[in-house]
């Protein structure tokens, strides 16, 4: 099969599409033919090996511990181990993969039947594939971590991107009054996927607006964790799924102590995968959720996919589609 292949940390400009074995079902497997996958920072970190905690968080210190980078799978079972009783071939799939070996970017990948979800009928293969990762931290950040209730005030930060522009619409479901910080060209597109209010990080600053939000999520930004802070009410939560590694480790070091000393509550998140897949089936399916899709590239364009991704200046997702070129 075709695959992206990193048996050592390197450039992005160094990806290339490889030969390498088709994986075979262990007894409680299923083997997904991929349709198309997704990119997150993991991918980055996957394949450059930075920041270093990425390492020490499990990629692997020295090269990478799997060398086929990629964790959001949508596609189709092509064959089923001996114990597997939920999937039958045909059976068309997704799930996050990052708990059993990765390997999304491949034509096929292997993976224990407990992580896989139905795909919901309505929606793309491109559009199933952008769930996983981003739907499940926007969903769980949101309703978990950050106990978000109906009619509260939710700052999202970020809210153009991947994780942002699942947050706003998952917000929105849950009730909340979201107002989205994101860049002058994103402000109509933010718009129109459920957010109330929009500011417009060059020129607005949430700040100096006097207003004070029930929940701020983080999903990008750079901004200290004591600006994010004084912008809470009391009994306000602070949930940082991302943005600089400084901003991340402060979220993990000093929420707690603004925890203890100010009424409010501040951490940083990690995502459960494929926990609650069948939750977002049920919102994808009636549309109050949808995929936001940037841009789709081939696998053979894999490069050119992580290289845009590292701008940060995709709407939504990067999906990678698995080409079905010299197969």
């Amino acid at each position: 099969m075709k695959a992206i292949y990193c048996n050592a940390y390197g450039s992005l400009e160094d990806l290339r599409v490889t030969d390498v074995e088709t994986p075979k079902p262990g007894h409680d497997e299923v083997l997904v033919r991929v349709a198309a996958s997704s990119v997150n920072f993991n991918t980055i970190a996957h394949v450059t090996g930075k920041p270093l905690i990425a390492r020490m968080m499990g990629l692997g210190m020295r090269r990478p511990k799997h060398p086929i980078p990629g964790n959001d799978v949508a596609g189709t079972v092509v064959a089923v181990g001996r114990d597997v009783t939920r999937f039958s071939p045909g059976d068309e799939v997704y799930a996050d993969v990052s708990e059993y070996g990765w390997g999304a970017f491949a034509q096929y990948v292997c993976t224990p039947e407990s992580a896989l979800t139905q795909k919901p009928a309505g929606i793309t293969f491109e559009e199933a594939a952008a769930v996983p990762e981003a739907g499940l931290v926007a969903l769980q950040a949101l309703r978990d971590a950050g106990n978000l209730q109906k009619t509260e005030k939710v700052l999202i930060c970020g809210a153009s991107g991947g994780i942002g522009t699942f947050a706003v619409q998952i917000a929105k479901a849950l009730g909340a009054e979201v107002t989205a910080v994101c860049s002058t060209r994103n402000s109509e597109f933010v718009r129109s996927i459920g957010a109330d209010h929009i500011l417009d990080y060059r020129k607005d600053d949430f700040l100096k607006n006097n207003r004070h939000y029930d929940l701020i999520l983080v999903t990008a930004g750079y901004r200290p964790l004591s600006e994010y802070v004084s912008a809470l009410k009391h009994r306000g939560r602070c949930v940082v799924t991302g943005g600089e590694i400084k901003q991340i480790f402060q979220a993990m070091l000093l929420g707690p102590l603004y925890s203890r000393r100010r009424g409010i509550r501040v951490t940083s998140f990690l995502v459960k995968p494929n926990k609650d897949l069948r939750y977002m089936n049920e919102l994808l399916n009636s549309r109050i959720v949808k995929s936001v899709l940037d841009r789709s590239y081939p696998l053979h364009e894999a490069k050119e996919a992580l290289q845009y991704y590292a701008t940060g200046k995709a709407r939504g997702k990067v999906v990678i589609t698995m080409d079905d070129q010299d197969k």
